[in-house]
């Protein structure tokens, strides 16, 4: 393939499915700064990436990896550098554009910020209706594991979300 089609074949792959790079930017970043260097991270990591996709599983599947991947080495690098902060209360409108409208979606989204790294992977992958199959190879775990893991992830998200719970009012 000429490299001109290979740059305009995955322009067109981002373009079609950028919303998974949203998706898992809006997860692991609480700003929208740190949320678009994140999405170049991830994007360069798939340009660097892309030559080698062999289509062996479905595009999105390839993404979510690099992007999942890529998002949780920054995740760790930037906790390494800075404590730890869970925004619960006060975001301002322009961190959260979308989610300001909907409110509920806004909670979820707070209850997720306060998951592990690896939780975040799964509960994203799990709301965006992937199978055990196809989570559990981005995740490179059992199915089996992966489905033990939703059922606490949603144990926790429950709790999380319970009205009566102080924290995530």
């Amino acid at each position: 393939m000429f490299k001109k089609d290979l740059k305009q074949e995955f322009i067109h792959m981002i373009t079609r499915h950028q919303g998974i790079i949203h998706k898992v930017c809006r997860i692991y970043r609480d700003t929208a700064e740190d949320r678009e260097d994140l999405f170049q991270e991830i994007v360069y990591q798939l340009w660097k990436s892309f030559p080698s996709f062999r289509a062996a599983s479905k595009v999105s599947t390839w993404m979510y990896k690099i992007a999942l991947s890529t998002a949780i080495a920054k995740f760790r690098k930037n906790r390494a550098l800075q404590p730890p902060t869970i925004p619960l209360e006060g975001i301002e409108a322009e961190a959260v554009p979308a989610a300001s409208q909907h409110p509920e979606k806004e909670r979820l989204y707070r209850a997720i910020a306060q998951l592990s790294t690896a939780e975040k992977a799964i509960i994203t992958l799990y709301l965006d209706d992937y199978s055990y199959e196809e989570m559990a190879e981005i995740m490179g775990i059992s199915a089996n594991h992966l489905g033990v893991k939703i059922n606490r992830i949603k144990q926790k998200l429950k709790t999380l979300l319970n009205p009566n719970n102080h924290e995530t009012r």
